[in-house]
This record gives structure tokens, C-alpha cells and sequence, in this order.
């Protein structure tokens, strides 16, 4: 199975050159690592930034410099620095090409649940609710399974939505689903080195839907 950066480096192949990308908080901002020489995007954070660089090198910090999830980064010759306001009004305009978020669950119509967990406090939504209801794609990072070994890919989201038929597809470390919202439903792209398809199913308590023979995904 995949670990956090296989899954970010996996994701990475999703990213087409021009692309204006937002990375939520959690295994999506490990993407920036991953994305090839050649491609040539603008990472966008809602604190207000265009232009994300790789995690900066120990001992090489600013703290001034800081992405949406509060980690420090770094940043690409030509980028900018504006207030918030203007960071939400590119979202709610559909200026932002992908948006790759963590999710607590998924349903088989392509629900997310991803900011809160009843009982547990929290700061609030951030910018999860305007990120999913403007996004033309939105990809999801997650683990397969909670820590229980319960899946977190659902008929229904038991937690509180953050929106509603709005995921395209979900990376997780066992495989690689696209939502079929017609037949609601995971539809099987690719599996992880070494996992079997049957292994799929046991940690996809939704619909999965397989179709042929499943490809082993390839991170090289």
C-alpha cells in the first residue's frame, strides 16, 4: 500500500501544465513535492498566495511564509501576496483549474465530509465550503480506512458534509476510484502496488464498481 507521499506523488500525475491548483490542508500539500520539472502550474493557497514553492529546507524557514494549514513554504519566482478577500473572490469565480482536499469520508454520489466531527472541537470551516461548491475538479487524498480499519468510503457521509456531489476522484493507498454519480458508486481505476482488488472491496463499504481488468498504477 501507498504511504501519505506515494499517494501525493500518484496525485502529482493528475496535474496538467497551466493548471492554477489549491492544495488543502494534510497529505495534498506534499503534492507540491512531486510535481515534474516540466510541468509548469501556480499553486494557490486561500490565506492569500499565488505561487507555493516546495517545503523550504531545515533551517532555511520564514515564518512570515505560510500556507493555508499554517506550515511554512516557500515561494516561486512571480508570485504574489494579497488579503484573503481576494484569494475567495478567484475561488468563487472558478479561477482555480484543481483542488486537492483531505476528507474525513466520501459517499458513492461524490459527498465529502471533511472540517468536523461532532463533539471534537474545531476553529471552523476554512475555506473547504467555497473550495468544493466553486471547483471545476476536485480530487481527494485520504486513507481508505479510519483507524478502526472502518471504511471511509460510504453509501452516505454519517459526518457533516462540507458539499454535495462535488468529488471527481479519490487517491487513497490501497487504489485510485473515480465517482460514476449515474450509477452512484467508486468506480476501480487503479490499484496500489502489490493490493488486490478483492482487498479493495473488503475496505469499500459504498459501491464499487470494477469493470475489466484493474491496472496497477505506475508512481515512476
Amino acid at each position: 500500500m501507498l504511504d501519505k507521499n506515494g499517494i501525493a506523488k500518484r496525485i502529482a500525475k493528475e496535474i496538467e501544465d497551466g493548471f492554477y491548483i489549491n492544495l488543502g490542508i494534510g497529505i495534498p500539500t506534499l503534492v507540491a513535492n512531486y510535481i515534474p520539472d516540466d510541468v509548469q502550474v501556480v499553486l494557490q493557497s486561500e490565506n492569500g498566495l499565488l505561487g507555493i514553492g516546495p517545503f523550504p529546507y531545515e533551517g532555511e524557514e520564514d515564518a512570515d511564509l505560510i500556507n493555508a494549514g499554517k506550515q511554512t513554504i516557500t515561494t516561486m519566482p512571480g508570485s504574489a501576496i494579497f488579503d484573503s478577500a481576494m484569494s475567495f473572490g478567484m475561488i468563487r469565480s472558478q479561477k482555480v483549474d484543481l483542488t486537492i482536499l483531505g476528507a474525513m469520508e466520501v459517499s458513492e454520489f461524490g459527498d465529502i465530509a471533511s472540517w468536523k466531527i461532532p463533539g471534537k472541537l474545531v476553529k471552523g470551516m476554512g475555506g473547504a465550503m467555497d473550495l468544493v461548491a466553486s471547483a471545476k475538479n476536485i480530487i481527494v487524498a485520504m486513507q481508505q480506512v479510519n483507524k478502526h480499519g472502518d471504511s471511509k468510503l460510504l453509501p452516505e457521509c454519517t459526518l457533516p458534509l462540507t458539499g454535495k456531489r462535488c468529488i471527481s476522484k479519490i487517491v487513497t493507498e490501497m487504489a485510485v476510484f473515480e465517482i460514476d454519480r449515474e450509477r452512484g458508486g467508486f468506480k476501480l481505476i487503479e490499484r496500489a502496488p502489490g493490493v488486490s482488488v478483492e482487498e479493495i472491496k473488503d475496505a469499500t463499504a459504498g459501491k464499487l464498481i470494477v469493470e475489466g481488468e484493474v491496472r496497477e498504477m505506475h508512481l515512476n
